[in-house]
């Protein structure tokens, strides 16, 4: 069940989301840590701009989330946009400290989880990002689980991305959410996406072909009055993939740089993707910004399909 925003929250929302919810428009939520922390300016801010302009362009309005100054911002003005793609010092937001930004009055960016939090209290019901977190390799040792999974499995939110990372244990991540009863639905193919790859090697559990049925499958949800969201895989453009064999031989290389480096936490991914920059020779950049373009794009027709 859906809980609203509090009267004592501090939160605005920008003139284009209000004058969206006041006539009951489709809107798409957009988290702000890949414009912080995974990309540098100004790439930043001209992806964060043709993502917001493709939604436009669909016949939905995008909310881009972040917390500014102790306030939680429910879409972004043009100049504050702007703004965020170039502090250095913004903090990595999740469930755990979402609410410390806001009592402590910081600026920070949402993650997948603090994003669907917000999204779903002020009511928006579709959301675009890249790739979700999950079960990190070595998470048997690590006890490295990203958030997003347990708020993908209690916070009702369609959430539209290219797979999990590849830099995670893709496996374990399909059995936690499976565990938690989160519905794992590819978008017109038959195998489970891999972010920059198109194929994970692995069976996607369940495959759609519309916004429209992806749309009726949550509506059928709710009516059961099942609790939680849903995660919808989007297979990257054929012509921005890289295959996922020779994607695997840069991220292990990564990884042990990473743990050469003693790197742990929250700078574990942005290190990774960093790194994986530099080893693709920005390939992987471009196909990144690819990905979250064409997860706009779907997570937009879904937003006019469910209105």
């Amino acid at each position: 069940m859906t809980k609203p925003i509090s009267p004592d929250l501090p939160v605005r929302y920008s003139q284009e989301v209000a004058d969206a919810m006041a006539r009951n428009a489709p809107i798409v939520a957009l988290e702000s840590t890949i414009i912080t922390h995974g990309m540098p300016f100004p790439g930043n801010l001209e992806m964060a701009r043709s993502v917001e302009t493709i939604i436009r362009n669909e016949g939905a309005i995008p909310a881009t989330i972040a917390v500014i100054d102790g306030v939680l911002h429910i879409g972004l003005e043009d100049a504050a946009l702007e703004w965020l793609a170039q502090v250095p010092s913004a903090l990595k937001l999740s469930r755990a400290d979402l609410a410390f930004a806001l009592s402590e009055r910081r600026t920070g960016a949402t993650t997948v989880a603090a994003t669907m939090i917000a999204a779903s209290r002020a009511g928006i019901h579709v959301f675009a990002t890249g790739g979700i977190g999950g079960v990190h390799r070595g998470a048997e040792l690590s006890f490295d689980i990203s958030a997003d999974l347990e708020e993908l499995a209690k916070t009702p939110v369609i959430v539209v991305c290219a797979g999990a990372k590849a830099i995670l244990d893709i496996p374990k991540t399909l059995e936690v959410l499976e565990t938690r009863g989160v519905p794992v639905v590819t978008f017109d193919n038959p195998a489970f996406p891999a972010f920059w790859s198109r194929d994970s090697g692995l069976r996607s559990p369940l495959t759609l072909n519309s916004p429209a049925a992806i749309a009726n499958f949550q509506t059928m949800r709710q009516n059961l009055g099942i609790d939680g969201g849903m995660l919808i895989a989007n297979p990257v453009p054929e012509a921005f993939e890289i295959p996922r064999a020779e994607m695997e031989i840069y991220i292990q290389r990564a990884i042990d740089n990473a743990e050469r480096d003693e790197i742990t936490g929250k700078a574990v991914t942005p290190y990774l993707l960093d790194t994986l920059f530099r080893l693709t020779d920005g390939r992987s950049l471009e196909t990144n910004i690819a990905l979250v373009q064409n997860n706009a794009r779907l997570a937009a027709e879904i937003a006019v399909a469910m209105a």
